[in-house]
This record gives C-alpha cells, sequence and structure tokens, in this order.
C-alpha cells in the first residue's frame, strides 16, 4: 500500500478517535455541571465586577460590589458541590494530558504526563473560597480582580480537560484578551503555588 495513503489513514483515524474521547469528556464533565447554575453565576458576577469597575465614585463602586456578596457564596457553594461530585469519576477519565495538543490515548500511554482533574478542581474551589471569605483582608476592588482571575482559571482547566491546552489557551486569548500566564499570575498565591506544583 502506498505509504502516503497509509499516512493518510492513520491520521485520519486518530482524528476520529480523539475526537470521540473528547466528546466523552465534554459529556462527563456537563453530567456533573447539569444540576448546578455555576455558568449563571459566573456571568452574573463578571458583568456586576464590570459595571462595579466602571462605576466612577468609590462609594457607588463599593454598593454595586456589596450586592455581588450573594451570587459569590452561591457560586461558592455550587462548584463546591459539584467537585465533590466530579471525585466520584474514575481515575482514567479524570486523567488530563500536558501535551500542548490533544492526541488519542495519550493520557493512557504516558501517565506521568498528565495531572488530576479531580484535584485540578479542589484548588480552583480553595482559590474561590479563600477569595470570598478575604483571608487576606484585600480592598474590595482587588478582590473582585483576584475573583474574576480565579474563575477565568477554573474555566481554562474545564477547556484543558475537555480539548487541550492549546486550545484552552486560545480560547481564553479570544475571549477575555488574558494570556494563560496573566491567569495564573492574577489569582491568590496559593492557589498558584497549588496549580504549578499539579500541572509543572
Amino acid at each position: 500500500m502506498d505509504p502516503i495513503l497509509l499516512v493518510l489513514l492513520a491520521a485520519t483515524a486518530s482524528y476520529f478517535v480523539n475526537a470521540k474521547q473528547q466528546r466523552q469528556r465534554i459529556a462527563l464533565l456537563a453530567e456533573h455541571l447539569q444540576p448546578f447554575q455555576i455558568e449563571k453565576n459566573i456571568e452574573a458576577l463578571t458583568q456586576g465586577y464590570l459595571r462595579a469597575m466602571g462605576e466612577k465614585e468609590d462609594e457607588r463602586r463599593q454598593q454595586v460590589l456589596a450586592l455581588l456578596a450573594d451570587n459569590e457564596q452561591q457560586l461558592v457553594g455550587q462548584f463546591s458541590r459539584f467537585t465533590a461530585s466530579f471525585q466520584k469519576v474514575a481515575e482514567p477519565m479524570a486523567r488530563v494530558s500536558k501535551l500542548p495538543v490533544s492526541l488519542p490515548f495519550a493520557t493512557q500511554l504516558m501517565p506521568a504526563s498528565t495531572f488530576d482533574m479531580r484535584r485540578a478542581l479542589q484548588i480552583h474551589t480553595q482559590g474561590m473560597e479563600r477569595v470570598a471569605r478575604n483571608d487576606a483582608g484585600r480592598a474590595p476592588r482587588d478582590r473582585a480582580f483576584m475573583m474574576t482571575a480565579e474563575i477565568l482559571l477554573m474555566q481554562h482547566t474545564c477547556h484543558w480537560y475537555c480539548k487541550s491546552k492549546s486550545i484552552a489557551s486560545a480560547r481564553m486569548l479570544a475571549r477575555n484578551k488574558t494570556p494563560h500566564e496573566q491567569l495564573v499570575q492574577s489569582v491568590s498565591p496559593e492557589t498558584r503555588a497549588a496549580y504549578l506544583a499539579l500541572i509543572g
């Protein structure tokens, strides 16, 4: 058989297997997210933060941020329950390839080049909880900025789980004009240390 034809057949088969595995991950994540209104709370928070930052008067900005406290608590509570639900996922389906691009069976063939999505979600949950409690006593504006970074980094991890790191980073840059490296630097020091230890 023509070597070029063999390569084309192998590439086609690889593409379809890879696409099937990605669909399985998307469906699994959606199944665990379905009982919650996490996206709705994220949208309300991010829009609220933007509105608050657009206020010229400091007093008015603080009022808008104070109104978002319920949304923050709802998000933290629901994301914590989602994370607990995802802990039930079997390890093979929880592994995420650290390779920049998605390859079929990468998590099975190269387990040393993977991280555990279950642990990643715990890190994101703890990060959002910490910022919401404001353990470090940050000013409202700084806390809103950091919570936004925690949320965006979590979304990046979810896209990475479903597709690949490259696609997750490209989506984040296209939608939020924020490079992955900037997100990592913008979250709390505790989140950053735990996250880098996990994916490093």
